[in-house]
């Protein structure tokens, strides 16, 4: 055999056993790893310590190494691979923190919003929040996180509709905020980044608000690239079909972005017992849902704690954690030709879409039902602000000790007794660490002279819609016979 065809296969190999963090991507209403094409299922939790209040002017939820360090030991001895932060400062440092989690083979959903002055929407007047200074902070976190590879994607606004004040006034302007986000991205980032929403399941909205979110007139900007469903429906001893999972997923069937749990666990009935977890994997769902966060890591008054943060720092590990990381470490396996099957049917719905309409984004409807949306999106006011950029400087991974990477605090079980884990992250996924390099910041455009060809900016969209034909063709002749290549080479 050709010593280079060994190389290169040698080298798909590595690649499918994740030597590095992959960015992930969209293609239909799949997330997909970048790099082995295979779909991207999220098994997570939400996270934000000490809740809203916890993020102030010096400290956020990624702002503290020695934190982070003990909690994301928590986080792989749990087997999540994604977390979701409700809110940072923009002004303070993450880039440790990040890279623990990427050392640990863990995405970030990050919301853009935070309950700091003039750093989110109004729901009820949000003409007053949608300013400058609004989007200054707004823009310098997708500056900062742009450059972290496992910053998974931007929630542009959380449950913003959910009453009927709120639903006749604000889904315009979540629509233009998902807008002006992806604008900044596509002329200021390294990548193209997915922008999406967050929606209280609210049967008056349900639909009307998903549906609004995902069409696009003129500017498919204004299209969200995924949706995030905060559904508590499934309490106690419930079923796929008592618990109305049924009836949510046929709602969605013919949503053509990715959907996902963006909280999870109802807590109405305790002790948790996460019955519904193993369902959210299986072929019930997973060619509509890409899986779901559950709410939430700490315990906050609200009661859905999965562990309690002592006043020392320490950590108590509350059953409700102990009952899901079981129905973690027992999932099923994922249906992968099932999956290939929905995706290649996926890819042909697509193409008769854009044959047909020349897009694969719905046309928005003049009305939807219990949305008031008459006025349109409003126009930006963040044009100089988008083709200037931000200054501020950009995230980015760094070297950490193994006493950096290694918990100081202790874990302990619920009756009190000491808890024996490994409290050191498990660095098992490599990041491109950088010497300090003088402070990266973004500048305004240069001027392109005659004869110095203009950059082009990226791709305005994760979804490629004339290359999902290939893509799929290329992960069954391609993919597929690598995979088993090397799963019989290992084994």
């Amino acid at each position: 055999m050709d010593i280079y065809y060994l190389i290169w296969i040698f080298t798909c190999c590595i690649t499918l056993v994740n030597a590095d963090v992959h960015p992930i991507i969209i293609h239909g209403h799949y997330f997909i790893d970048s790099v082995t094409k295979e779909p991207f299922y999220i098994k997570g939790i939400d996270y934000q310590p000490g809740g809203s209040s916890a993020v102030s002017e010096h400290s956020d939820p990624l702002s503290d190494p020695v934190r982070c360090a003990r909690d994301v030991v928590l986080f792989q001895e749990l087997g999540i691979n994604t977390v979701r932060i409700y809110s940072v400062n923009s002004h303070l440092n993450h880039d440790k923190c990040m890279t623990m989690l990427a050392k640990a083979g863990i995405y970030l959903f990050l919301d853009v919003n935070s309950p700091l002055p003039n750093h989110h929407l109004n729901r009820y007047e949000p003409w007053n929040n949608y300013n400058l200074y609004y989007f200054e902070n707004i823009f310098k976190i997708v500056e900062q996180f742009s450059h972290y590879n496992n910053t998974l994607g931007f929630i542009a606004g959380n449950e913003i509709v959910n009453d009927p004040i709120s639903a006749s006034v604000a889904a315009p302007y979540i629509k233009a905020v998902v807008r002006d986000i992806k604008t900044y991205i596509e002329y200021n980032s390294p990548r193209v980044i997915p922008v999406g929403y967050s929606a209280a399941d609210d049967l008056n909205y349900r639909m009307s608000l998903a549906q609004y979110l995902e069409c696009a007139d003129e500017n498919p900007k204004e299209s969200i690239d995924f949706y995030g469903v905060n559904s508590y429906q499934w309490c106690g001893d419930q079923t796929f079909y008592s618990s109305g999972y049924n009836i949510l997923v046929n709602d969605y069937k013919g949503f053509s972005k990715p959907i996902f749990f963006s909280e999870y666990g109802c807590n109405e009935v305790l002790p948790r017992n996460f019955d519904e977890v193993p369902i959210l994997y299986t072929n019930d769902m997973i060619d509509v849902f890409s899986g779901g966060l559950v709410y939430e890591f700490t315990q906050e008054p609200n009661n859905y704690g999965l562990v309690e943060v002592l006043a020392n720092g320490d950590v108590k590990i509350l059953r409700d954690f102990i009952q899901l990381k079981k129905k973690f470490d027992t999932l099923p396996d994922l249906d992968y030709n099932y999956i290939v099957q929905s995706m290649k049917k996926n890819a042909k719905e697509i193409q008769t879409k854009l044959k047909t309409f020349k897009t694969s984004i719905p046309t928005c409807e003049p009305a939807y039902p219990n949305l008031d949306i008459s006025k349109g999106v409003p126009p930006t006011i963040a044009q100089t602000l988008m083709e200037t950029g931000i200054e501020v400087q950009h995230g980015t991974y760094v070297t950490l000790s193994t006493e950096e990477m290694t918990s100081k605090f202790q874990f302990f079980q619920e009756n009190g007794e000491k808890l024996n884990i490994v409290n050191t992250i498990d660095a098992f996924i490599e990041t491109e660490e950088e010497k300090p390099p003088p402070p990266q910041i973004s500048s305004p455009k240069r001027e392109t002279s005659n004869s110095e060809p203009k950059l082009e900016p990226p791709s305005t969209s994760p979804i490629d819609d004339d290359a999902n034909n290939a893509f799929f063709d290329m992960f069954h002749k391609v993919i597929d016979p690598v995979k088993n290549f090397c799963a019989n080479l290992f084994n």
